[in-house]
């Protein structure tokens, strides 16, 4: 059994913004959770000159990814075009996903949000917006798909839950009304 807390992270919250990418494909066809991977400008790591090249947004995106452990986070979250902006709950998954046995190793870390909502068509190259509020568990190997998909059902009740007991005022942050 897997162990849940919301543990408020210490830069609490952070705010990123960035374009949705294609992902792996694995979130909604081999796991049925689809979820939203925000780009990340690994390109400029290391690297003084494209980091400062970066916008504001790409560069919170990229310093969040360098700086921020492995694992499933809570946060709010709004697709910032299309027919349905809405603010909703979000489990997030930072890490080297997905994480079970058999897997091939990737490069690097990827932020994929899987919005608590659902939307009746994709949004690649949207512009997402996340007000993370904490971690909720460090990434985990899975023996199974089927153990992987029931811990991140678990994840997203777990967030549902912890969103809309004590944190539901940051579903009006700022962040989300500004322009993309």
């Amino acid at each position: 059994t897997t162990t849940r807390k919301l543990k408020l992270l210490e830069s609490f919250p952070a705010r990123l913004g960035g374009k949705v990418v294609h992902g792996f494909g694995r979130g909604s066809s081999q796991l049925g959770f689809p979820t939203a991977n925000m780009e990340i400008r690994w390109d400029a790591a290391g690297d003084e000159e494209k980091r400062k090249e970066l916008d504001g947004l790409s560069g919170e995106v990229l310093d969040f990814a360098e700086k921020t452990p492995c694992g499933i986070y809570a946060a709010w979250g709004r697709v910032c075009e299309g027919p349905d902006q809405g603010v909703y709950k979000v489990a997030m998954s930072v890490g080297w996903n997905p994480h079970f046995e058999g897997d091939e190793a990737v490069k690097n870390k990827t932020i994929e949000a899987w919005i608590l909502h659902d939307y009746d068509e994709n949004f690649y190259g949207a512009h997402l917006r996340l007000v993370v509020l904490g971690h909720v568990r460090d990434e985990a190997k899975f023996e199974s798909l089927e153990q992987l998909i029931e811990e991140i059902r678990k994840d997203g009740e777990f967030c549902e839950g912890a969103l809309e007991e004590g944190y539901r005022q940051y579903r009006d942050d700022a962040f989300f009304s500004l322009n993309t």
